[in-house]
């Protein structure tokens, strides 16, 4: 491949607080470099190589990039759609006629497999194609990473918004003693586990967290959980997966998915509610449920400074791989030391990240199931970019001379 050819940067899957981070390092490094005539922008990820929708990034003035960096969501917008061969053709055709010879592209598990689709269509068609992978997911469950760019800040979200649904839920215990928090992650519980990091006492809210990969028996182990957790708290906040599911893998909202994704993922009906009606049915307790959703992966206000670094970290380090003719990998997060915390990059194949997730290791929940150990808090503590705001508590003080 010749000194000039150009870059193409394209951004997929469920957008992050940080994405955009990643794709103005892409851009600052191919920039730095000189070694590219045009720096691309797909619309829409792989939507806009396949529809020829671009915008040009080289071009971008550096106090926009700067903005950029720090907005969320996704600049150039995103997609779920899944390449098949005659569409990976096409795009490899689209790409030729724009003398695209370097492909970053940034995503999750699903967008490692459009890159590596689209890999493998350039080598059918016998066109030079480089293609490098910039790791994304608030999921936190690619593959031969120490974690992924967009999990920080929503560990950092999540942890303030259970944090203060605790002292809500405390405050009217008298009126809803019950609060559960439907949480995003798909089938992994990293998610679900940061919602902990607030805890100062081991009484303190969340009382329970159903892991997917810890999901309760039945719903009538669930209603024994619920209910023995209020009988010695007197409140309880409960966080239960988006993807709830009993014990042999049925989801607890019935077994008829709403939607199917094209990556085949199926899509059920929201627990959060289900689940908070049988509790004030079957068990007397007015309950209440929130579902923080989209905001919570994007939230700009809960921006982890750790993550908004390390998402720049690994958009400029596929540039440098491209640079060296490096193509078929993911960039990946390799922590090189917890005192203090430093995180290097590294690379793995493509191919072992597409359509496979990461699970929370046993080590990181407690014996009991329902909740974090310390060696989760030591591994997520410094991803969420800084100590969370200090609350106070009043002091249970008579009254002089009661």
């Amino acid at each position: 491949m010749g000194s000039w050819d150009n870059l193409l940067v394209a951004q997929s899957g469920g957008a992050t607080a940080v994405i955009n981070a990643s794709l103005v390092g892409a851009v600052e490094t191919a920039r730095a470099s000189a070694r590219f005539g045009a720096i691309i922008g797909a619309r829409n990820g792989i939507e806009g190589i396949l529809g020829a929708e671009f915008v040009d990034l080289g071009r971008q003035p550096p106090d926009v990039l700067m903005a950029v960096a720090r907005t969320p969501s996704a600049a150039l917008g995103t997609t779920r759609r899944r390449l098949d061969d005659e569409t990976a053709a096409l795009a490899v055709r689209n790409l030729a006629r724009r003398e695209v010879h370097h492909v970053a592209y940034i995503g999750g598990n699903d967008s490692a497999d459009t890159a590596s689709r689209l890999a493998r269509a350039a080598v059918d068609a016998r066109y030079e194609l480089a293609v490098v992978g910039i790791p994304k997911t608030i999921d936190n469950d690619l593959p031969d990473t120490d974690h992924c760019p967009g999990y920080g800040s929503i560990a950092r979200f999540m942890a303030l918004a259970t944090r203060d649904a605790g002292r809500d839920t405390e405050a009217t215990a008298g009126l809803y003693p019950i609060k559960l928090i439907e949480v995003m992650g798909r089938n992994a519980g990293w998610v679900a586990a940061a919602t902990a990091l607030g805890q100062e006492r081991d009484i303190d809210s969340p009382q329970l967290i159903f892991f997917p990969e810890r999901p309760a028996r039945d719903l009538a182990t669930f209603l024994d959980e619920i209910g023995a957790a209020h009988r010695r708290y007197g409140h309880v906040v409960a966080i239960v997966p988006e993807t709830a599911r009993d014990a042999s893998g049925d989801p607890l909202t019935g077994a008829e998915a709403y939607w199917t994704d094209p990556f085949g993922h199926r899509y059920y009906q929201s627990p959060g509610p289900m689940l908070a009606r049988a509790i004030e049915e079957r068990l007397g307790l007015r309950a209440r449920y929130d579902k923080p959703g989209t905001i919570a992966r994007m939230f700009g206000a809960c921006l982890s400074e750790t993550d908004l670094s390390e998402a720049h970290m690994v958009g400029a380090a596929a540039v440098q791989l491209l640079l060296t003719g490096v193509s078929g990998v993911m960039v990946t997060l390799v922590r090189a030391g917890d005192a203090p915390y430093r995180c290097a990059t590294g690379t793995t194949p493509l191919a072992s990240v597409a359509n496979r997730e990461r699970h929370l290791p046993d080590e990181f929940i407690t014996d009991g199931g329902r909740g974090i150990t310390d060696a989760f808090r030591a591994y997520a503590v410094p991803l969420i970019g800084g100590p969370l705001p200090l609350y106070g508590r009043l002091l249970d003080l008579d009254l002089p001379g009661a």
